[in-house]
């Protein structure tokens, strides 16, 4: 055997981390679109149930500290996001930031939840049009908590759905039409598209000019609050 000398780079880039539900299909990709194509992101999963109710929510609080473990730990993480909304609400947001910092080290923590409050007070907005892809538990458990943050959710609309492999296929254009049908009932001053499993990147420029109304999504807006907290400049902003 010939052993051989070698030289070390550098790492290039800040770090940013986020932990992705074994059944997300969407945020991986949205955050890659979101962050600065020179930051380097880190993936780790979370094992998440197939069906979305309160109770496989919040027993994902058992797997986010093994979650964050596994991600490199050699490295500092200037933001780290969790990306479920609907846990976010039924653990709580500092619970779950607990828990990531648990796991690993991290500079910030964020999840959906969190996000979307920063996102709103940015904006100035208090009363939301809510399109959720879940059934009313799920949902009304995020709403409160968002009420808690002075953000009233008067228009409400879902799809219904627990089966996460379904929520992933949702259609853009139905995610549209329910938008632009939750926005004409009036009465708020912005729309948000919940779920990180949701395809909604690309239908928020057109549903902006169309309604007048900030269009925020969950990975908008943690895509946005992960760059934000790590000193970064999203690529795709929220005005």
């Amino acid at each position: 055997m010939t052993t051989f000398d070698y030289d070390l780079t550098r790492p290039q880039g800040p770090a940013l981390a986020a932990l992705v539900l074994q059944s997300d299909e969407r945020i991986e990709l949205d955050l890659r679109r979101l962050i600065p194509p020179a930051t380097r992101l880190f993936v780790a999963r979370v094992p998440s149930a197939p069906d979305v109710t309160p109770d496989t929510l919040g027993s994902m609080a058992g797997h986010i500290a093994a979650a964050a473990g596994r991600l490199p730990a050699n490295l500092s993480y200037r933001a780290i996001g969790y990306g479920c909304t609907s846990a976010s609400a039924a653990i709580g947001a500092d619970r779950v930031h607990e828990l990531v910092r648990r796991g690993t080290q991290a500079q910030a923590v964020t999840e959906p939840l969190s996000a979307l409050i920063a996102a709103c007070a940015h904006l100035g907005l208090t009363r939301l049009a809510f399109l959720s892809p879940y059934t009313a538990p799920v949902s009304n458990r995020l709403r409160d908590a968002l009420c808690a943050n002075a953000i009233e959710t008067p228009v409400f609309g879902s799809f219904n759905e627990e089966r996460e492999e379904k929520v992933a296929r949702i259609a853009p254009e139905s995610i549209a039409n329910a938008a632009r049908n939750l926005a004409a009932k009036g009465g708020v001053d912005g729309v948000f598209l919940s779920c990180t499993n949701l395809d909604t990147l690309d239908i928020i420029p057109p549903l902006k000019a169309e309604t007048g109304l900030p269009i925020l999504s969950s990975n908008l807006v943690l895509g946005w609050h992960m760059c934000r907290l790590a000193g970064l400049s999203p690529v795709i902003s929220l005005e």
